[in-house]
């Protein structure tokens, strides 16, 4: 290269990089321009997709960082941000366009904590979930934007309030609470929901997320599940009550790491509000039907809490680079607490893999599954847990396991093939018998009782 070139190059790369690192509100074209500028400059560990499109036609764009981008690697968790559902909350579709930066730069840098957090994690980054919704409330713009305009999708929903509510289902479906994990979907689901959501649900239901976290305003507080109180009288704002969940310990742990990272939400006074230590249980604040955190915990096997980021729903711009150094270690940190608890195999005798494979933990009465390929993820706590897997088909395993407070422990299990036990034969007594008792198929007893498992 002549050496008179060599400064203008120079010069041109610092420039790029300051626009790259420019804090300023992205409309959608320019929301979209970030994220291929990161894939262009990351190309070998980022890959851009669509999950679907909103209401008005915009695609809702995810970024994926990954050391083989577009593929699950067994035993690799994956794990998913999800900024701007509410369309005039905007500081975390900001701050994921900076995380998105922030990473692809560091892994250029050679950092080696990002650089091993991008070859161990396969992470998701969805700037918007409602970018028809930004772009009302952007064209009020942060000085005269009110606190509802464009908080809803184009059609006028609330889609933190549009997600099939399985809490009823868990909570009132008998004399006794339901089933807390993977309980089905209403059979009209897909027509009572938004696209968005719609898109979402799909989403989640492709990729076996383990920990996520979505990104909102109009407060500072780490906000963990259940969202909806077990108890329908109190369904005002001003009548709360604590509903946990049976990971509420985890949740608690998981809700501390990012208020405790970040700048100042672990004071606890924001806002003209005060929570312990930065965190909430959703339901304690105020009963929410619908939300998207219940359904991930209560439909998937994801970890999801709800992170409040500001006071202002619509910073100005000149606010946005201190919310950005307060919110970078939370960032981070909150990603790597995916790599905790237990993680493994499920096979068969013959090394093939189990997927659907139910993993329970003594104690916990929420169970995960496994994999596609086999291979399954439990966050827990550092402790000493009985752990037992089953399968249909199979003879369940069990097996006791301590947790530490690095990295996750690894368990295998390997189930053996279920031996269906023929009933033994009765003598002939010299006589052919045509009793019709003795020829009637065994019928299960829950069927007897006309009942279903």
């Amino acid at each position: 290269m002549a050496r008179w070139l060599r400064p203008l190059v120079g010069a041109l790369l610092l420039l790029e990089v300051a626009a790259a690192l420019s804090f300023l509100h992205h409309r959608y074209e320019e929301m979209v321009q970030a994220l291929f500028r990161v894939q262009s400059q990351c190309p070998y560990v980022t890959r851009i997709y669509s999950i679907g499109r909103s209401v008005e036609g915009r695609h809702l764009y995810v970024l994926e960082f990954s050391d083989y981008p577009g593929i699950h690697e067994s035993l690799e968790p994956e794990f998913k941000y999800v900024g701007n559902m509410h369309g005039n909350e905007v500081l975390g579709r900001e701050l994921l366009l900076q995380l998105s930066e922030f990473l692809c730069e560091e892994y250029r840098r050679g950092n080696e904590r990002i650089t091993r957090l991008i070859h161990d994690t396969r992470i998701h980054i969805m700037p918007s979930m409602n970018p028809d919704g930004y772009e009302v409330a952007a064209k009020q713009g942060p000085d005269s934007n009110g606190y509802l305009t464009g908080r809803n999708n184009a059609n006028g929903v609330d889609l933190n309030r549009n997600f099939p509510d399985l809490n009823t289902f868990m909570y009132y479906s008998g004399e006794i609470s339901g089933p807390n994990h993977h309980i089905p979907l209403p059979d009209n689901w897909k027509s009572q929901v938004e696209p968005e959501t719609l898109a979402v649900i799909q989403w989640i239901s492709s990729y076996n997320f383990v920990l996520s976290a979505n990104l909102h305003g109009g407060a500072v507080v780490a906000n963990y599940p259940y969202d909806k109180s077990q108890d329908q009288r109190f369904r005002s704002h001003r009548r709360t009550v604590n509903t946990p969940t049976p990971d509420d310990k985890l949740f608690q742990k998981l809700a501390k790491t990012y208020s405790y990272a970040h700048g100042w939400m672990h004071r606890g006074w924001n806002c003209g509000d005060y929570f312990a230590d930065g965190i909430t249980n959703g339901a304690s604040w105020y009963s929410l039907s619908k939300g998207m955190q219940d359904f991930n915990y209560l439909y998937t096997n994801c970890f999801e809490i709800t992170l409040e980021l500001s006071c202002n729903k619509f910073p100005p711009e000149e606010d946005l680079e201190r919310q950005w150094m307060a919110n970078r270690e939370a960032l981070v940190a909150f990603i790597e607490e995916v790599h905790q608890g237990i993680k493994g195999m499920v096979s068969d005798e013959n090394n093939n893999a189990i997927a659907g494979a139910v993993i329970s933990v003594q104690g916990i009465s929420h169970d995960i599954t496994s994999g596609d390929m086999g291979d399954y993820f439990r966050l827990l706590l550092p402790g000493t847990y009985t752990v037992t897997v089953s399968a249909e088909g199979y003879q369940p395993q069990t097996v006791t396991t301590t947790v530490g407070p690095a990295a996750p422990s690894l368990v295998h299990f390997q189930l053996k093939h279920d031996v269906v036990r023929k009933p033994p034969e009765r003598k002939a007594s010299g006589t052919r018998t045509n009793n019709k008792a003795l020829q009637k198929k065994v019928v299960p007893r829950a069927t007897r009782r006309g009942t279903q498992r």
